[in-house]
């Protein structure tokens, strides 16, 4: 499994392999150089901070490595999986779905199950396999509701239909319209509790039957 450790063990290596600290590879990328520094992989609230696929892409591209060198870097059973073949990450861009969240509690762009329909959407290029461009889609962050973790012009990729799971950041649209993201604190049969990214907004609770469709972020464009 995919984790936070090991995508920056992979990042920190990489610097180490080409003779550089985490500052000096993001310069070399032309990111900001404090872009990869141990304090910015958590949060001010000390939720995880990933690295965005953009990052990696530069990152990748600035020192010549491989996509296999890169993956060798991580320990056996933490490669990446988004449906993407052993070796292949990031993969071929391909263009998935794109709407911003002012937009998303109007009606016809998501089918019942929470996926994308209708007309209005843009497409943004996202490192994905091209089987599993039907099943993901990215929401644009707007304004500063989600502060501090997600900020105005972030990229939320979510996937409807994957399991959920207690602690999961999520996409949540009501049956009212309202769509929002949220970290999932519980869920029963009848009910869900909702944890606020931003601290300066209320935790909500809603009865099951009040909800369209709720998905889960599985990436952060940051």
């Amino acid at each position: 499994m995919l984790s936070h450790e090991a995508v920056w063990k992979a990042i920190d290596t990489l610097a180490e392999r080409h003779q550089m600290t985490a500052s000096g590879l993001a310069r070399r990328a032309g990111l900001d150089p404090t872009s990869f520094n141990k304090s910015k992989r958590l949060g001010p609230d000390g939720r995880l901070r990933w690295p965005s696929t953009e990052s990696l892409a530069k990152v990748l591209e600035a020192t010549g490595a491989s996509l296999d060198e890169f993956m060798s870097y991580f320990p056996p059973g933490a490669r990446p999986s988004l449906g993407m073949p052993s070796g292949a990450f990031p993969p071929q861009a391909s263009s998935i779905p794109l709407l911003g969240f002012a937009q998303a509690g109007a009606g016809g762009f998501f089918d019942d199950g929470g996926f994308p329909a209708g007309q209005g959407w843009d497409v943004v290029d996202f490192p994905v396999a091209p089987s599993k461009t039907n099943s993901v889609y990215a929401l644009e962050v707007q304004g500063d509701s989600m502060l501090p973790l997600y900020r105005d012009g972030d990229r939320l990729i979510v996937e409807p239909g994957a399991q959920v799971r207690r602690g999961d950041k999520v996409v949540v649209k009501t049956r009212e319209g309202e769509v929002m993201a949220k970290v999932l604190l519980r869920q029963s049969a009848k009910t869900i509790e909702l944890s606020s990214l931003n601290p300066a907004h209320p935790n909500r609770v809603f009865d099951m039957s009040e909800l369209d469709w709720m998905a889960r972020i599985i990436w952060a464009s940051q």
